[in-house]
């Protein structure tokens, strides 16, 4: 008996949930936007300190409720994007091809901050010109800057031998050193670009910077674990008859492993 053919205006339950969430994720950062617009309108004609969170929803149109349902205090208003990019950053970081080196895997994710600040150019001159001007409002930004360093700093140790991390290795230690340098550098470049009113091309800015980190510390890696003659081999052979038994560690070079088999066909 034939099958029953649905009918194919019926969408997958699948899509549309997603795009449900989509939407759903649409209007909450547009409404995010729209409140952090209102307060720094108020905090630049009235100040900060005498702006309340009752003024910023009715400027924005919203009861009081609608505003903590986004935001925690006032001070957070100002950074409607941070949580939505921090989230972007890490679908980077978890769809990393496997050959790509952590380091520039970590420097694309931060991009993703980069980019939050270039699509509102004038928004983030002047959220900076604030943020300068209320250490309140520069130590929410700390804290902000603070999440994306825990997270390259937990993606480039997550990419190290956990075995080799002991006395005399200085992955780790590489580890949070070149998370730190990625970060500064983009603070660095982001600095200098608003301080200029937004003006240039600040991903090249960018690109410069990190092409610096790379070079300092992508090949420095494992620099600081001990030479292949102080710990475990890579690879070990043993032979039982006419059968050959190679173990190798999974990092070990493909080149080392051959060399291992062949030497040891040779030594039979």
């Amino acid at each position: 008996m034939a099958q029953p053919v649905k009918s194919p205006r019926t969408p997958p339950v699948e899509p549309q949930e997603s795009a449900g969430s989509r939407r759903a994720a649409a209007q909450r950062l547009s409404m995010r936007r729209k409140l952090a617009a209102a307060a720094m309108e108020l905090f630049a004609t009235k100040g900060y300190e005498a702006t309340t969170v009752d003024e910023i929803a009715a400027a924005a149109g919203v009861a009081r409720r609608t505003f903590f349902r986004h935001f925690r205090s006032k001070e957070e208003a100002i950074f409607p994007d941070h949580d939505d990019t921090l989230v972007r950053a890490e679908a980077v970081l978890e769809a990393a091809p496997a050959h790509e080196h952590p380091l520039d895997t970590v420097c694309r994710g931060i991009k993703e901050v980069m980019r939050m600040y270039a699509a509102s150019p004038s928004v983030s001159v002047e959220r900076y010109q604030l943020t300068r001007e209320v250490p309140t409002l520069r130590e929410r930004e700390i804290a902000s800057v603070a999440r994306y360093e825990r997270l390259f700093t937990r993606y480039l140790l997550g990419h190290f031998d956990e075995r080799a991390h002991r006395d005399g290795d200085d992955d780790p230690l590489l580890a949070e050193v070149a998370a730190s340098a990625v970060v500064t550098a983009h603070n660095h470049v982001l600095r200098r670009w608003l301080r200029s009113g937004g003006q240039g091309d600040v991903e090249a800015q960018l690109d410069h910077a990190f092409a610096i980190v790379r070079d300092t510390f992508g090949t420095g890696i494992g620099a600081g674990r001990p030479a292949s003659s102080e710990r475990e081999p890579a690879v070990s052979v043993s032979t039982a008859g006419e059968v050959l038994v190679t173990v190798a560690r999974t990092d070990a070079p493909l080149r080392e492993v051959m060399r291992t088999i062949e030497q040891a066909l040779k030594d039979k």
